[in-house]
């Protein structure tokens, strides 16, 4: 999985689904996981968490994690993913605070807690005011269960988590692998190798992935044209854009709209 810093506008997306690994990304969206059969890793920072059938995982808006499983067998999880304006109050407290220790082990969770998220993958896309109340009621019985502490002190100065951190700040700007790396402290030749190594592609497909990650969110949830999308996203011209585009998607940004707004009509 490429990086995903996502501005999103889903007010909460809830998933069931096989647990697998994904590399380091972050977005300004809570994000609980419950897992729900097997067993899987929470990386948060440099530090690894095991997740067990029932515990429950919580990653405050901006904080980059990962995931990865290393047990045999079925490995399931649900997923909810919930916009800061869907969490209310608690809101304020996650844009400063992250949990210490981010998984609240099963014997520790409330019964109710788990009728909840069940009833919350259950609830209908219209219906989105009682998916967050539902999800109040998780928050409720959760966070207090966690132990906050300032946000930065869960960061990590290793160079996975700076690299993540940095294409999420300037992936909208024009900056090269030197440059990067002079903002890094480190070589080129050392930040390249971290690219191919740990994400599996070059630098220039990395930012690509991060910069057509955010474009297609805007096409999905905007009308703003294509040409003032491809420059918020970073692209120095709508002919690069648009061949980086259909080299990933195999369609036309304006197929890929038209296909969305389908969808939505559907």
């Amino acid at each position: 999985m490429q990086l995903k810093y996502v501005d999103t506008k889903e007010e909460i997306i809830a998933i069931n689904r096989k647990s697998k690994h994904i590399e380091p990304h972050l977005h300004n969206a809570l994000e609980i996981v419950c897992v729900t059969s097997g067993a899987l890793e929470l990386g948060v920072g440099q530090e690894l968490y095991h997740m067990e059938k029932g515990d429950i995982g919580f990653v405050f808006p901006d904080v980059i994690h990962h995931y990865q499983v290393l047990t045999p067998g079925v490995n399931k999880a649900t997923y909810l993913i919930a916009s800061p304006f869907t969490i209310a109050k608690f809101a304020d407290i996650m844009q400063s605070m992250a949990p210490e220790y981010p998984i609240i082990k099963a014997e520790k969770v409330e019964p109710e807690v788990y009728r909840v998220i069940n009833a919350i993958l259950e609830t209908e896309q219209s219906d989105i005011t009682v998916a967050q109340a539902y999800l109040q009621i998780v928050l409720a019985r959760c966070i207090g269960k966690l132990n906050l502490v300032e946000k930065s002190s869960v960061g990590s100065n290793d160079l996975i988590y700076q690299t993540v951190s940095y294409i999420s700040a300037n992936f909208k700007k024009k900056f090269s692998l030197e440059e990067m790396a002079k903002d890094l402290g480190v070589s080129k030749y050392v930040l390249s190798r971290l690219f191919s190594e740990t994400f599996h592609r070059n630098f220039n497909q990395y930012l690509n992935d991060a910069r057509l990650n955010y474009a297609c969110h805007r096409l999905e949830n905007t009308s703003d044209s294509i040409t003032n999308i491809c420059l918020d996203s970073g692209f120095e011209s709508q002919r690069t854009f648009n061949r980086v585009f259909k080299e990933r998607y195999k369609i036309s940004p304006s197929d890929y709209r038209s296909i969305c707004v389908k969808e939505m009509l559907s």
